[in-house]
């Protein structure tokens, strides 16, 4: 069986060559695509793709806000962000809002396919100069690990958000209810003196708690 996919990029040349490549495998298969967030939503809401690729910029709505509005109604739905900018911060804040994977423009016709194959079975995927800018951002710190005052429970739920699943889904996976998710995030949150969600992917990673992958 295909793997469905969705594609919104409002450059038709970046679209139609995207949509031309994932064509030649047999096991991916283009069941929409758009030029903009809003049709994305719309069409996303009838197609039912198994993963959604949207342009990071696109007019009216971009592609971080349209992937926090699909994971509203779909949780698990494995999004993909496609991107000129190599950024820490663009990554983080793709992340943060739930994409699942991040792509530079320049090399996404060389990773593409290897991107949705790995988000599709609940892996993250980041470009390789993506990967190396954000390691690299967060080398270079020593001291007592902060890990040490963290529960095991605590342990599990940085892992889950950071990969990005919401409390509802990570509820279901611990059996917890949403609001005790939310609770155990916040206390951890106190703990480790971070402020927001891209704070916590960070230290994910940073601890080795997930990866880049």
């Amino acid at each position: 069986m295909s793997i469905r996919v969705f594609l919104a990029d409002d450059h038709a040349i970046v679209r139609e060559g995207l949509v031309t490549l994932l064509a030649t495998q047999a096991d991916l298969a283009v069941v929409g695509t758009a030029t903009n967030g809003h049709e994305a939503l719309l069409q996303v809401r009838t197609l039912q793709p198994d993963v959604v690729i949207l342009d990071i910029s696109m007019p009216g709505q971009d592609g971080i806000e349209t992937t926090r509005q699909l994971l509203v109604q779909w949780p698990r739905l494995p999004v993909v962000i496609l991107s000129m900018h190599s950024g820490a911060q663009h990554v983080f804040h793709a992340l943060e809002a739930g994409a699942r994977g991040y792509l530079l423009k320049e090399s996404a016709a060389r990773e593409i396919i290897e991107a949705v194959r790995m988000v599709y079975t609940g892996r993250r995927y980041l470009s390789p100069k993506v990967a190396e800018i954000v390691a690299e951002g967060l080398s270079g710190r020593s001291g007592t690990s902060p890990l040490e005052s963290l529960s095991r429970r605590e342990r599990e739920i940085i892992k889950l958000v950071a990969d990005g699943h919401s409390s509802a889904a990570i509820g279901e996976m611990l059996h917890l209810s949403p609001k005790t998710v939310d609770s155990y995030r916040s206390r951890l949150m106190q703990k480790l003196h971070i402020t927001e969600l891209a704070g916590l992917i960070k230290f994910a990673i940073q601890y080795g708690l997930t990866t880049l992958e």
